[in-house]
């Protein structure tokens, strides 16, 4: 007993006197931080080639940590994509999914979202002693059967705190007209209505009990100025921009309509904030960016900051957020601790303009954008992990990688596991970050256009080739456009896209542009290519449940699931601002 009391005396010794060994033990359980930008383009960063885009934060990020080249997206859309990074499966799955038109949640008022039964990163990690918050965008859907139920609410997939927009970014959210007369006579009009309410009740009752004398027309006549009062206050808010444009602190709705050009930095303050709570560790932030989705509100000491006109001057104002999140890490002394990784959900959208002036991102030399799901324009994404001491600097990897390794990858950095009862798609990055493998453990990515496979790609464990095979292409509009502009996204299926039999074949290692289709007489290894990813497909076939297709079936609008900072249809407040009107 005296020789373990020795023992254990010295061991802390060498711990108090030794501060890296002290950080080693603790960093069994690194804290996380997981940053996600919406439709930026992999040719908007610095450090993968953009030399007209100020990005110095996010390039310091490609320096000090390991650099994915080969990144892809499990989906080409926001609210699929978003779905297979929180889970690690494909959206077909989890069946965040359309055959139809719409391939993202249109609404707060769609009952639509990620179902319960699917298991995010977030709560392997909660398992596991994390602290978890997601401050940003959400978009995997808010109410089910009631505007305050909040069934898909971030708190029911493992996050303990949560601040941002849980839909997306609109046209009507930016610029917003002034709402000051607004937010002003608001909590008047509603207490309008609440004393004429009471007027007509105490002179119905008194009607009824006979101590008042009074004709029954005038009580119809005060009850019907209430319903007309609420119906002309409701139509007037028909926008979007009243119903959709909105932030949540926890469960309550801090601003409605949002002010979104200040959004941004209320979002990293909320993000520093928590870091700053939970210090000691081990906590997972996701920080899900508004930026650089249109309609790109940007602050003024942005705004002709950039060559290349608003969308360059939301691109810099973004890095210098992820700047700031960054700092605040060192300020914490946290670096060595927190594994930090910054990516897209999808390619940069192309038809995303105002005249002649590009509102979208430049996907580099790879065809294609948002809403595209085979080419590769819409789904390679840059990534960029960092983790000093534990993953080296600089290293730049051109295995073919994907979103939803995330998934497995956090489980194994923070002592869990993957669920056993279902398939999960991502793949452990560790042993590839960490050079203990030089290969890829995806030998196929399948690439869905909603519920459509359009393309696969094959990297044979024996050849340095990343096939890809295209099964149904988008057609462009108009005749001779790179991208869909009469439609705004490219369709999934129908007379707006082209089925290629035989197979479109690429060799992406040879040609990523995707600019000149192989044949039997330019690749002789055409006929094995199509052969075995046609025989992939059907074992991947085999593996897919049928599942309710959330952005089918549910993704319809119902104004009686909208959210209500205050009494329906009186839904205006602003927290942020000083200012709580139309309170119940």
């Amino acid at each position: 007993m005296k020789l373990r009391s020795v023992f254990v005396a010295l061991s802390w010794m060498c711990v108090l006197l030794n501060p890296c060994q002290s950080q080693e033990v603790h960093d069994d359980k690194p804290n996380i931080v997981l940053m996600m930008v919406d439709d930026l383009g992999i040719g908007d960063l610095g450090c993968f080639g953009n030399d007209t885009i100020r990005t110095p934060n996010i390039d310091r990020l490609a320096r000090e940590g390991v650099q994915l080249n080969h990144h892809i997206a499990a989906a080409s859309m926001c609210t699929p994509s978003r779905a297979a990074f929180l889970t690690g499966r494909y959206p077909i799955r989890s069946g965040m999914v359309s055959n139809a038109v719409d391939r993202v949640i249109i609404t707060l008022g769609a009952p639509a979202g990620l179902p319960h039964n699917e298991t995010t990163f977030a709560a392997l990690l909660k398992k596991q002693g994390y602290s978890t918050a997601l401050i940003g965008k959400w978009h995997q859907g808010l109410n089910c059967q009631s505007r305050y139920d909040q069934c898909h609410h971030p708190y029911h997939y493992g996050f303990d705190y949560y601040y941002g927009m849980p839909f997306t970014l609109i046209d009507p959210c930016w610029p917003d007209p002034s709402r000051d007369t607004e937010l002003a006579i608001g909590s008047k009009i509603w207490l309008c209505v609440q004393l004429v309410a009471v007027a007509a009740l105490t002179l119905a009752l008194g009607k009824l009990s006979r101590l008042i004398s009074l004709r029954w027309s005038l009580i119809f006549c005060m009850i019907l100025f209430i319903f007309l009062l609420g119906y002309f206050w409701f139509s007037s808010y028909k926008s979007p921009l009243y119903w959709d444009c909105l932030l949540m602190r926890e469960h309550d709705i801090t601003e409605q309509p949002m002010k979104a050009e200040r959004a941004g930095s209320i979002m990293v303050k909320e993000a520093i904030s928590f870091m700053e709570r939970n210090r000691e560790g081990p906590f997972l932030l996701v920080f899900t960016f508004l930026h650089v989705h249109v309609p790109l509100p940007t602050t003024t000491e942005f705004i002709g900051t950039s060559k290349h006109g608003l969308y360059g001057d939301n691109v810099q104002e973004m890095d210098s957020m992820v700047g700031k999140i960054l700092d605040a890490i060192d300020d914490f002394h946290l670096k060595n601790r927190t594994l930090v990784y910054f990516t897209s959900d999808h390619g940069g959208h192309l038809e995303a303009r105002v005249g002649h002036s590009q509102r979208g991102g430049w996907n580099g030399i790879y065809r294609g954008g948002k809403g595209m799901a085979g080419w590769e324009g819409g789904i390679r994404v840059p990534g960029l992990i960092r983790w000093p001491g534990r993953l080296p600097a600089g290293k730049v990897i051109e295995e073919p990688t994907s979103l939803m390794d995330i998934f497995p990858t956090l489980a194994a950095v923070s002592g869990s596991s993957v669920p056993q009862d279902r398939v999960i798609d991502g793949r452990n990055l560790m042993p590839l970050l960490q050079g203990e493998v030089q290969r890829s453990e995806h030998e196929f990515l399948y690439h869905y256009c909603g519920a459509f496979l359009h393309a696969v790609r094959w990297h044979p464990k024996d050849s340095d080739a990343v096939w890809k095979v295209h099964y149904v292409t988008p057609v462009f509009q108009p005749p001779g456009a790179h991208a869909c502009f009469e439609t705004l996204f490219c369709r999934c299926s129908g007379k707006l896209v082209t089925y290629h039999d035989p197979p479109l074949l690429f060799d992406l290692t040879r040609d990523p542009s995707e600019s000149t289709p192989l044949t039997q007489d330019t690749e002789p290894l055409y006929d094995v290519v199509i052969q075995t990813v046609a025989n992939a497909v059907k074992e991947h076939r085999k593996s897919i449940l049928p599942v309710q297709q959330q952005l089918s079936e549910l993704n319809y609008d119902s104004p009686w699931l909208k959210p209500c900072c205050g009494v329906f249809p009186f839904c205006l407040c602003d927290t942020e601002g000083g200012t709580s009107t139309v309170q119940a």
